[in-house]
């Protein structure tokens, strides 16, 4: 199963929120080049290209389907095909945004630092990640997919290892004049109730289990999916479901 731009679009609104907060915090009053890793349909690139409208600003992404509604919504930008554990660029920045997409990139130890290694002096890392794996959400995938009925075909699904606050502040401090770390829970209105929280996560955290399922077996986890989810998360009166999200934000002034 691969990435959905349309699929992730379902909540661009909600989705897009998180970036503005973390730009907003870019202590830069200019920049002249700027890079948005894993764009995908451009809306954390455009927030980007707004807060710096006299920059060069690239987006990068793994998805064709993602690169190609970017594209779309921004022709003016250059936007490009790469894997952020292996992109090598010949050319140094002044920002560097990840919003939402470190999460799926193994090895933060490395990885990170390496970003910083990658910006110009006194350049800048934004990085935003859910940090939700503890949350109602993840838990019951999980214990669905480890279940007896599950187990032989997606037990062994895991998301990469996520860090704490600390953890990152400890990592990044010695490579940079300034770190600043905090966490926000959103607390997103979905009016589909329990139907939209599954359309949610079935765009980014539940794709490792669906990505393994034929099509017959993806709509029975789903199902079961929502049915744990109903229980987990309480309706409002009028059927909206008030999802709570966790997020971690860093920006790292090198």
């Amino acid at each position: 199963m691969s990435w959905s731009a349309k699929q992730y679009a379902l909540f661009e609104q909600q989705r897009t929120r998180p970036v503005r907060d973390l730009v907003a915090a870019i202590p830069l009053a200019s920049a002249r080049a700027v890079v948005d890793l894993g764009c995908g349909p451009g809306n954390s690139t455009e927030v980007l290209a707004e807060r710096f409208p006299d920059a060069t600003v690239t987006g990068l992404d793994s998805s064709d389907d993602m690169l190609r509604d970017a594209r779309q919504r921004l022709p003016k930008l250059a936007f490009e095909l790469a894997d952020i554990g292996s992109w090598n660029p010949a050319q140094t920045y002044d920002v560097i945004l990840a919003n939402a997409s470190l999460q799926w990139v193994p090895d933060h130890a490395t990885l990170y630092p390496r970003l910083l290694s990658l910006l110009n002096p006194a350049g800048v890392l934004a990085v935003q990640t859910p940090d939700n794996l503890e949350e109602p959400a993840h838990r019951l995938a999980r214990d669905i997919a480890a279940s007896a009925e599950w187990a032989g075909r997606i037990g062994d699904v895991k998301h990469p290892d996520r860090h704490t606050a600390a953890y990152y502040f400890e990592l990044l401090r010695s490579h940079c004049a300034e770190v600043d770390v905090w966490r926000t829970t959103y607390h997103h209105p979905l009016a589909g109730g329990h139907a939209a929280v599954v359309e949610w996560f079935k765009g980014s955290a539940l794709r490792p289990y669906l990505q393994k399922l034929d099509e017959s077996a993806q709509q029975d986890f789903l199902d079961a999916y929502l049915q744990a989810i109903s229980q987990a998360y309480p309706a409002l009166d009028d059927g909206t479901v008030l999802l709570p999200f966790p997020r971690l934000f860093i920006v790292a002034t090198r």
